[in-house]
């Protein structure tokens, strides 16, 4: 486990957005999707969407640091949903955490947890009424840590 004193877990500043696309790449990499699979101008994509959700949605990045050096990062923003929003907003009000990353060298102790504690922070405070994500098998046990259920989202593969 990093300490206060060796990690800083901080909001991302715009200039920082390459690295959350950057990092964003690499974790589908590492969950397993081939390299061909990703659009050749995934970054570019990723940066128009984080800029829309900033403008839209209250998006916050976030990064971790130890010295000046960032080793992991983790976005998070208000989930439109995938249907109608007819719910009022005190009843009803998703957050979604998505991109969490940490390299190689710095897994396994502690920074995914921190990170996704300051996505939850955010989404409290802009009174979200639920968190949510889609983990990788790899990252489950973190998020179960910290008070995530299981997925009960049942999938049909149509390949």
């Amino acid at each position: 486990m990093y300490n206060e004193i060796n990690l800083k877990i901080r909001e991302t500043t715009p200039k920082e957005d390459s690295i959350i696309a950057e990092h964003f790449y690499k974790m589908w990499l590492d969950i397993g999707a081939p390299e061909n699979s990703i659009k050749l101008n995934h970054r570019n994509l990723t940066l128009e969407f984080i800029k829309q959700a900033r403008k839209n949605l209250f998006y916050k990045g976030f990064v971790a640091e130890i010295g000046n050096i960032i080793v992991g990062s983790a976005s998070c923003q208000l989930f439109t949903g995938l249907y109608s929003l007819i719910l009022e907003e005190e009843y009803r009000k998703y957050g979604y955490i998505w991109g969490v990353y940490v390299e190689s060298p710095h897994r396994r102790k502690g920074i995914a947890k921190q990170l996704t504690n300051a996505t939850i922070e955010h989404l409290k405070s802009i009174n979200c009424t639920k968190a949510i994500l889609n983990a990788s098998p790899a990252a489950k046990p973190v998020y179960e840590n910290l008070g995530f259920s299981p997925s009960n989202a049942m999938q049909l593969d149509l390949t």
